[in-house]
């Protein structure tokens, strides 16, 4: 058994030993002498927004169905920076930090969730609105779990109610992606509790899935493209956020893979990335700045792609070509001026170097490989201009892009570094040299005044469900 496998088991072990405390609190079994006590479809209101450190109990139920155990991990955007939603190509790994769930179909018509960290939620499934977007919810958990309850029962699932408690090891506002496992994991917990269903995967686990959630008898076979599908809709239509579809599937399919989005349904091919085996560590620089509350400034950077993508004919960049971008770049740098342009060609040349650092992997040329990822960095910086938010009432605080001007002296040409994610704050990714990680992360934790560091281990599982006994 491999060590990543090794580590998620006992994780599963420790995660469901917590989960069971926090799911016996957050939703009581009635004494068999016991009244009903209250009007259990008061559920739906007194659940709702409830202390997000406290377990605040639910309504008692007469009996819990077969528990499932879930996760889904974040993910690390390796190369390929805000290229998926115009039909692009990425490298994506999942990381080993994971979004948890333990869930039991409950008997009612009510599914019931309890986030540590992010309060409860309840919906009720007799409302007949439940199924459409709830402006209230917008950028909540709560629009998430909708949103995939949704597309669960839209493609023919047969939901019923249920309660669900989790937990997460993936820092929210970092880049890491933890809103697309949260939907991921969800997704797993829907096909776990009443599958087969829309989400049903192949009878055979994928490599270290058996190995890693506790024996073949409680696997269940999941479909990780159709569960970063239905992540991908909860995200944009229930959320609010106009993401690609690169988060969703990195969480769903694990290991470190090329996606390519060009085709209709993205294809996904499996890479070799082990950093460590060449003498680097991954390491994410956290700038405090959270990105999660600038969707809007996130959600210009498609937007402006399509402007350019539509003067050229087409619905995407994907779809265009940049030899018709410089023969009109006149034109539509005065139609839609500079900043437009040069986040299409950052588009263009970002996808090229992806196309090159699948090669510099396939073909064992790390330093290849770390020099487009400080020219992918570059232009991000200077070209996309997503590394900080402008309207958000900072000022001259830039800490994102502060933290690569330090990655820069403390790294030289010895390592490489760029933002992460979506950008506007967020997190920076730095490739460091093993042997000097630990000064590194020192140094910098230094420079910035707080413990900004963290060493990530990449090419763990995906999603994972398993049915208890």
């Amino acid at each position: 058994m491999s060590a990543v496998a090794l580590r998620c088991d006992a994780d599963a072990e420790r995660k469901l030993a917590h989960l069971r405390e926090r799911f016996a609190e957050a939703f009581p079994v009635r004494a068999a002498d016991e009244g009903v006590g209250r009007d259990v479809d008061r559920d739906a209101d007194d659940g709702a927004g409830g202390d997000v450190d406290a377990v605040a109990p639910f309504a008692p139920v007469a009996a819990h169905g077969t528990f499932v155990l879930a996760s889904a991990p974040g993910r690390l955007e390796v190369a390929g920076n805000h290229v998926d939603h115009q039909g692009g190509r990425v490298i994506s790994s999942a990381i080993g930090e994971r979004v948890w769930g333990l869930a039991a179909e409950n008997g009612k018509h009510l599914v019931r969730v309890s986030m540590e960290g992010f309060g409860t939620d309840a919906i009720d499934l007799n409302d007949a609105d439940w199924r459409r977007p709830h402006g209230v919810e917008t950028q909540s958990s709560g629009a998430l779990l909708r949103g995939m309850l949704a597309a669960y029962d839209e493609a023919g699932g047969p939901l019923r109610g249920f309660d669900l408690a989790t937990c997460s090891e993936v820092p929210a506002g970092c880049g890491l992606s933890s809103s697309a496992a949260f939907e991921v994991m969800v997704g797993a917990v829907l096909e776990a509790l009443f599958g087969p269903g829309p989400f049903a995967g192949t009878p055979e686990p994928a490599p270290g899935q058996v190995a890693a959630e506790g024996g073949e008898g409680g696997f269940v076979p999941l479909d990780p493209v159709a569960l970063a599908l239905a992540g991908v809709t909860a995200e944009q239509r229930y959320f609010g956020k106009p993401c690609g579809a690169q988060d969703q599937l990195a969480s769903a399919c694990g290991g470190t893979v090329l996606l390519d989005f060009g085709p209709k349904v993205p294809t996904v091919t499996p890479l070799a990335f082990d950093a460590t085996g060449v003498g680097y560590a991954v390491v994410l620089v956290d700038s405090r700045q959270d990105h999660s509350v600038h969707t809007e400034e996130f959600a210009s950077v498609p937007a402006d792609m399509r402007m350019v993508a539509n003067h050229l004919g087409a619905a995407r960049l994907g779809d265009a070509d940049v030899d018709a971008l410089f023969a009109s770049l006149q034109d539509i740098r005065a139609a839609l001026g500079d900043g437009r342009v040069m986040r299409a060609l950052h588009y263009f040349d970002e996808v090229a170097r992806v196309d090159r650092q699948r090669q510099a992997l396939e073909e064992g040329d790390f330093p290849l490989f770390l020099k487009c990822v400080r020219l992918s960095g570059a232009s991000s910086a200077q070209f996309l201009q997503n590394v900080s938010p402008h309207g958000d009432g900072c000022g001259e605080r830039q800490p994102a892009m502060l933290i690569q001007g330090l990655c820069a002296h403390l790294l030289s040409e010895e390592g490489a570094w760029r933002i992460h994610g979506g950008g506007f704050g967020g997190s920076v990714l730095a490739l460091v040299p093993v042997g000097e990680v630990s000064g590194f992360m020192e140094a910098m934790d230094g420079l910035l005044g707080y413990r900004a560091c963290r060493e990530v281990v990449v090419g763990g599982p995906g999603v994972l469900a398993r049915r208890l006994p």
